[in-house]
């Protein structure tokens, strides 16, 4: 076994790992976390394969920004767990089930391979005869014949940036900021009620008063 078999196992083992402990981790934030861990490594993956531009892509885009805000989501949000974990045994079995379909493909394709191919592709060539590499193949196949799907992709982005901002958006509860409208429409009698109250001390009888009046005198 080469290094780059044995490279290949220790990433596929590192993914498989993060993968598992993102739908078991009951931390949403450690959840998040093992996914940067296994997008990681899945970007290893295609740099083994070759694929530069698309492992690059990975981690600038998903570990860069896409995780990133998903993280920022679920730290911020006020996540009820005993509501998330209520309906955990009621879809386990069709979870189990796909998890077990997923690794008997894997074993599959591991035990048997892929079959040979009889004939290499041509490598793509430049406009002067000479050979481009593969990223550049790839964005004059993007941008030519899969304009428009990403376009649309960008906008659904675009969307759920949006749409992640407005979630943690909360208005200021100590915030002293006052309505003009409100202002405008107040009348005097909303403010000022007079309350008639009954007295604290009793009235002083006539006879009382007089003889009040003669002691002064």
């Amino acid at each position: 076994m080469d290094y780059q078999t044995g490279f290949f196992y220790l990433f596929a083992a590192v993914l498989l790992f993060a993968a598992f402990r993102v739908i078991t981790a009951r931390n949403p934030v450690h959840a998040v976390l093992f996914l940067m861990l296994a997008f990681s490594q899945a970007a290893a993956l295609w740099l083994l394969l070759k694929a530069e531009f698309l492992g690059i892509t990975l981690v600038l885009v998903y570990l860069g920004a896409v995780m990133v805000l998903f993280l920022f989501v679920v730290m911020m949000l006020d996540i009820n767990m005993d509501s998330l974990r209520q309906g955990f045994w009621k879809h386990f079995p069709l979870a189990a089930l796909l998890g077990v379909l997923v690794v008997a493909e894997l074993v599959a394709v591991l035990w048997v391979g892929f079959p040979a191919v009889s004939a290499a592709p041509p490598a793509a060539t430049a406009v002067d005869g000479t050979g481009i590499s593969n990223t550049h193949a790839l964005g004059l196949l993007l941008y030519t014949e899969y304009l428009y799907p990403i376009e649309v992709a960008a906008v659904i982005l675009l969307v759920a940036m949006i749409a992640a901002i407005a979630l943690t958006l909360r208005e200021r509860k100590d915030s002293k900021a006052i309505d003009p409208g409100l202002q405008v429409q107040v009348r005097a009698s909303d403010r000022l009620v007079v309350v008639p109250m009954a007295a604290t001390q009793k009235q002083a009888a006539p006879t009382d008063v007089a003889a009040s009046k003669e002691g002064n005198a």
